[in-house]
């Protein structure tokens, strides 16, 4: 995600399918196909539909080779998990969304090649429409609105053509400097191979030639069902965590602090101190709590690789807590 190229979505130009499936099309084309937000209907997109059942088909069958397989084949495919939840959280997140951080070029081109092996769009496209949720959060101009439902924030959102206001709100908000990254250049222009590498080929291939694996095993195991589980866990943030858990720094907003979001997307489950504060690198207090992304970028500080790290004062926090908290801590 050519420069022309990237910002065709928000400028309205009808583009094929994006590399999460969604196809993307003009606002007046979605005008004609959707309504208002009562009773609103979007096109469905069929190929989405199938391939997703396709691929959580597959990540069900891949559970009855667990005990056919070789214990390193499952310790590397949840090595690929990590490393894949670290190019989302620590890059198209935390790093090219929210700015909050500064990386040097080795570690940028490490999270650009996690976030391939990620494989829910390049790190432009993510970053855009995470902006974009951030901006209009909870309105038909969020990409995964969670007042339309767990489903649709969770999956259903793939499933339907995006809704109108998010492309003709979208299109206001300045991306430009995601693109002044040659890294995010470069990774947009070669996506599909590199996801097709990372993603697939790489995490198929290192279990069947370093310990004999069944390459059979080794597709569904460290592939398909850790592909499936990572793109569920990231889901989560959109549903769970915007629905069911307390807010302690703003009562007043959806997302909530959930503790098994927190688990699982290895620190992203703290949702309403992100939407509260969502310049922090740390999207958390710090302290004593579970948040495996923001060690690792304190590790990589402690390499020099991260430079710039921005923090919330905690008297701020305090006063914010006070202020429009629930009270729960």
């Amino acid at each position: 995600m050519s420069n022309q190229g990237a910002d065709s979505v928000m400028d309205g130009e009808r583009k094929m399918p994006s590399c999460d499936g969604r196809e993307e099309t003009s606002p007046g084309a979605m005008a004609a196909r959707t309504k208002g937000k009562v009773g609103q209907q979007q096109e469905i997109v069929w190929r989405n539909v199938i391939l997703m059942a396709l691929l959580h088909v597959g990540a069900v069958y891949s559970l009855l080779l667990i005990p056919k397989s070789h214990l390193f084949t499952l310790v590397w495919a949840y090595f690929c998990f990590v490393v894949t939840a670290l190019g989302v959280t620590a890059g198209a997140h935390r790093l090219w969304s929210h700015r909050s951080y500064k990386a040097k070029l080795p570690l940028r081109i490490f999270l650009a090649m996690a976030n391939s092996m990620a494989f829910q769009n390049d790190i432009f496209e993510w970053s855009r429409d995470h902006r974009v949720h951030h901006k209009y959060s909870e309105t038909d101009a969020d990409p995964h609105n969670a007042q339309r439902g767990f489903f649709f924030s969770h999956i259903g959102w793939l499933f339907v053509r995006k809704h109108r206001d998010v492309i003709e709100k979208g299109s206001k908000l300045d991306f430009s400097d995601l693109l002044e990254d040659p890294v995010v250049r470069l990774q947009r222009k070669y996506y599909k191979t590199s996801v097709v590498v990372m993603c697939f080929v790489v995490p198929t291939l290192v279990p069947w030639y370093f310990w004999g694996e069944n390459l059979w095993n080794s597709y569904f195991l460290a592939s398909i069902l850790r592909y499936t589980i990572s793109l569920n866990v990231s889901w989560l943030v959109n549903s769970i965590a915007h629905m069911y858990g307390n807010r302690p720094y703003d009562k007043n907003i959806n997302p909530r602090q959930n503790t098994l979001v927190t688990i699982g997307a290895i620190g992203e489950g703290f949702h309403n101190y992100h939407h509260t504060f969502p310049f922090d690198y740390s999207a958390s207090e710090l302290g004593l709590k579970f948040n495996p992304t923001t060690w690792f970028i304190d590790f990589m500080f402690w390499l020099g690789l991260v430079t710039d790290r921005k923090r919330v004062p905690k008297e701020m926090i305090q006063a914010r807590k006070e202020r429009t908290g629930d009270g729960s801590s």
